[in-house]
């Protein structure tokens, strides 16, 4: 991994304070159409957890991408190999295929360009960058195609 890179990047308490409302707004469905609840269970608790994520979607497939890194939902959902996206009533079941980091390099130039306002601070190069910038950076961003469960 990049030495450069944190291995995961903690929110803040505000940070954490926006995401509980957020997620709740998603939850009920006042959100956009690439917003959802990610729902996965704990590896170790077994308990249902849910975290607000942007759903990326490239030539007709779907990419989650950790901007804060190898999260908790990134760990759970490795270890689950299942996740639910949940937005509003609607709730599907998947699975997740890991991107290796030269799949990423589109993904994440993709996901940042898209979703620069809201995820720029967690990436140490610019939205709008060519894709060669994004090859230093790679492995410090799990990305996962979703895939059918």
């Amino acid at each position: 991994m990049n030495s450069a890179l944190p291995a995961f990047r903690a929110p803040t308490g505000l940070e954490r304070a926006a995401n509980r409302i957020f997620g709740f707004l998603v939850g009920i469905g006042l959100c956009s159409s690439h917003n959802y609840l990610l729902q996965v269970r704990g590896r170790k608790s077994g308990k249902l957890y849910s975290t607000p994520v942007n759903v990326l979607q490239i030539a007709g497939k779907r990419f989650l991408v950790a901007p804060r890194g190898r999260t908790q939902w990134v760990r759970n959902a490795c270890s689950a190999n299942a996740i639910t996206l949940k937005q509003g009533s609607s709730r599907q079941s998947f699975g997740l295929r890991p991107l290796q980091d030269a799949e990423k390099l589109e993904v994440l130039k993709a996901y940042l360009d898209t979703f620069g306002r809201q995820v720029q601070a967690y990436f140490p190069v610019t939205a709008g960058s060519p894709i060669e910038a994004f090859a230093g950076i790679a492995d410090g961003y799990p990305a996962f195609e979703i895939v059918p469960a």
